[in-house]
């Protein structure tokens, strides 16, 4: 079963490479499948797959499972990037909604309906507040969201009484570690925030609004467009995205620890953005693109523990496959690179010298 799993993902995997090489997308992807190779050929039973009570495990499902958390962030980030702005409270926001969800069912005795929407609701306030400093207070991104990302940890520990709040909610369990038709549950809420956000941004003119924001925010306004409410709304679904994050990492571990849910996942976030082929300049942005860098960085996370990599040296392989994604898709890097590697042309043959006909003398005629 392996061997002929393993033939047919290579060969879509091979298909989807070809169909999209003259894409933005391809680099990464590419990225993706040399990594993925090297574990194939490297990593032993890293291309593994079982079926257990009707449910695929493997190597390969749990970057999808473990990942999701970053593609959901990621797809929040996007929009907040394409705006010319970031967010660097999304990994403050995750855990204080995990911490939100676990006090409202454990200690307050409330159900899943209640703690669920309770969370979502705490990560919407923390969104608007960002979105609030940056839109209508004039406060750079940076300083406004690293206000949050310092303090909503705190406001986390607060919520939580400074403990670690163990649950044991089927429904809220199930969130991240249940299944449907198989794979991760988590992929499906991955593909249908994925499916909610293309929508909206895509079939709307909002996605327009959002570039014509980040290109030049000056001109938008001057066209008619709210920038301020742009981008207020980007932050507003960043803290959404950060919220069902933060759900999904509490399930995952079946408790709430506001100390490490989502500790320094902002940083995978905007790398997973900016390897997709969002510029952080803001303007043009790509979903799909921001969820092949998430799978692109947990696919690192998880080859860096499958060959014992230690923790403390694991970021500076990651950081040097990241950078050559980078270069690759950098067009005058390409150019520089291909100096190296054209051969050098070889010059025109001279053409040869003509030689003059002789002229011999014909005698007089008499």
């Amino acid at each position: 079963m392996n061997v002929l799993s393993d033939l047919l993902f290579w060969a879509v995997f091979a298909g989807g490479l070809f169909a999209l090489r003259q894409q933005r997308i391809f680099w990464p992807l590419l990225a993706l499948a040399l990594l993925l190779l090297f574990n194939n050929l490297f990593t032993p039973y890293f291309f593994n797959l079982e079926i257990r009570n009707g449910y695929l495990y493997g190597s390969r499902i749990d970057i999808l499972n473990q990942g999701a958390k970053v593609m959901l962030v990621s797809l929040g980030m996007t929009l907040v990037i394409a705006t010319g702005g970031v967010d660097l409270s999304v990994g403050a926001v995750m855990a204080l909604a995990g911490a939100v969800a676990a006090r409202l069912m454990v200690v307050d005795g409330h159900g899943f309906t209640t703690a669920f929407f309770g969370a979502i609701f705490v990560a919407l306030l923390c969104g608007a507040w960002n979105g609030a400093l940056v839109a209508y207070l004039g406060i750079q991104p940076i300083i406004a969201t690293l206000i949050l990302m310092v303090a909503g940890r705190g406001i986390a520990q607060l919520v939580s009484d400074g403990q670690i709040i163990n649950f044991a909610d089927p429904t809220m369990v199930f969130l991240g570690n249940g299944h449907l038709l198989g794979l991760p549950f988590t992929l499906t809420i991955v593909l249908a925030l994925l499916a909610a956000t293309w929508m909206l941004t895509r079939r709307t003119a909002l996605g327009l609004f959002i570039e014509a924001v980040g290109d030049n925010p000056t001109a938008s306004r001057y066209s008619g467009v709210n920038a301020r409410l742009v981008t207020f709304l980007a932050y507003l679904f960043t803290g959404l995205c950060s919220g069902l994050a933060g759900l999904v990492a509490a399930s995952n571990i079946k408790s709430a620890d506001a100390n490490h849910a989502g500790l320094y996942l902002e940083l995978d976030a905007i790398l997973a953005v900016v390897v997709g082929g969002t510029a952080l300049t803001g303007g043009r942005f790509y979903l799909v693109g921001s969820l092949v860098g998430a799978l692109l960085i947990q696919t690192l996370t998880t080859t860096m523990y499958a060959r014992n990599v230690s923790a403390d040296i694991a970021p500076m392989p990651k950081a040097l496959v990241i950078i050559a994604v980078c270069l690759l898709q950098s067009e005058k890097a390409r150019r520089y690179l291909s100096r190296f590697t054209r051969r050098p042309a070889t010059p025109p043959a001279l053409p040869s010298p003509a030689v003059a006909p002789s002229v011999i003398a014909s005698p007089a005629q008499p």
